[in-house]
């Protein structure tokens, strides 16, 4: 196999000038219309350029190469919920022990369900519905809302059982319980890998002052029930433990 010429003869003046120039540098003259294209060393295939990596179509608000996590619509929807009821209650909807936990059931299944939902008290509405807000979005987060949504309602409704089946005279309102319950089931998680020597980087110390604050909420506020919320505790880490072993697993 020849190779390519290592230099070409200029027919106006005689010098020997590189066969891949289209002119003589010497005198100009027009040598041919184009440079002969180089040829590629045997047994070498042409490099392809590897695909750009893309991400999928952005969503309104997000900013390229940042996926924003999902919106806690049912924590929202929840604490939403509350204060609506808060308001109507307050404008004379319902009457309060229509829709709280007071004495016996005596047959008004829904009373447990819709306790939760109502406050007396501005301070404990604001303080259980914050923790709501903030524990309730973290969980919904990390387990997604179908999850978040059945640990308020174990929490709350389950906690409202539990003082309605237990205290001789109930009175029982609020969120506690199911404050409780958000809070104990994403703190599970961290719990079960403190146990196992692991470093967890969340914030315990804020969680635990939280978790004071909700427990020692009966000795301010009578409607916000000690056994309720001892149900929301109950109900957070038997929902949490399995769902913080079963995200492990993933």
């Amino acid at each position: 196999m020849s190779g390519p010429d290592l230099f070409v003869i200029c027919k106006s003046c005689g010098s020997e000038v590189s066969p891949y120039v289209t002119e003589c540098p010497y005198c100009g003259t027009r040598l041919r219309k184009r440079a002969p294209k180089l040829d590629r060393p045997p047994g070498r295939p042409p490099r392809r350029r590897p695909p750009r990596p893309s991400l999928g179509r952005l969503r309104p608000g997000e900013i390229p190469g940042i996926r924003l996590d999902a919106r806690p619509y049912v924590t929202a929807a929840l604490v939403l919920l509350a204060v609506a009821a808060t308001v109507a209650w307050r404008a004379g909807a319902f009457a309060f022990a229509d829709a709280a936990v007071v004495g016996v059931l005596a047959g008004d299944w829904w009373r447990p369900l819709t306790a939760p939902f109502v406050y007396v008290n501005t301070g404990y509405e604001l303080i259980a519905l914050t923790a709501i807000a903030v524990f309730g979005w973290l969980l919904e987060r990390r387990h997604g809302p179908i999850a978040a949504l059945i640990v308020f309602l174990a929490g709350g409704a389950g906690g409202m059982l539990l003082a309605a089946a237990v205290e001789p005279n109930p009175l029982a309102s609020g969120g506690n319980g199911a404050a409780l319950a958000l809070l104990c089931a994403w703190a599970a998680r961290d719990l079960l890998a403190r146990l196992r020597g692991e470093d967890v980087e969340a914030d315990a110390v804020g969680a635990a002052v939280v978790a004071g604050v909700l427990v020692a909420m009966p000795l301010a506020v009578d409607s916000a029930s000690a056994v309720a919320g001892l149900g929301g505790v109950l109900a957070g880490f038997a929902l949490g433990l399995p769902l913080a072993r079963f995200s492990r697993a993933r």
